[in-house]
């Protein structure tokens, strides 16, 4: 299993229409916790690895996380959006995160891409937060 930070800009990125930020997410997790978010590399993503939330705006922090469903797979349709993952935001985790978020300085982030793998020492703080 692989941990990865994913990447949400509210200002920018959208779920659905709906804006990406962690009050969304929250109630996401408890309505719809089923997702399907763009990727524009397949990142060696298998199923039942994680993506932690990592939103930028208000406050830098991890706020949610859900399970991969599926690999990756590609979208022909859309150029901007090479690939999709089938993931399942995790309820309970994604309420303990939103209660008390993974701040940046935490996780040990220098430069901030779409999708990297979480270091081990984030994960360990990642992990107690989410109380998993």
């Amino acid at each position: 299993m692989v941990d990865w930070i994913y990447i949400l800009n509210p200002n920018k990125d959208t779920l659905d229409g709906e804006p990406s930020d962690k009050e969304t997410m929250c109630r996401l997790a408890e309505e719809e916790p089923e997702l399907e978010l763009w990727l524009s590399r397949r990142n060696r993503m298998k199923q039942g690895d994680r993506l932690w939330f990592f939103f930028t705006h208000p406050e830098s922090a991890v706020a949610a996380v859900a399970e991969v469903d599926q690999e990756p797979r590609d979208n022909p349709g859309d150029p901007d959006v090479p690939y999709l993952v089938a993931a399942t935001l995790l309820p309970e985790a994604t309420k303990a995160l939103h209660r008390d978020p993974v701040g940046r300085d935490e996780l040990g982030l220098g430069q901030v891409r779409s999708v990297q793998k979480a270091k081990p020492e984030a994960l360990l703080v990642l992990l107690a937060r989410a109380g998993l």
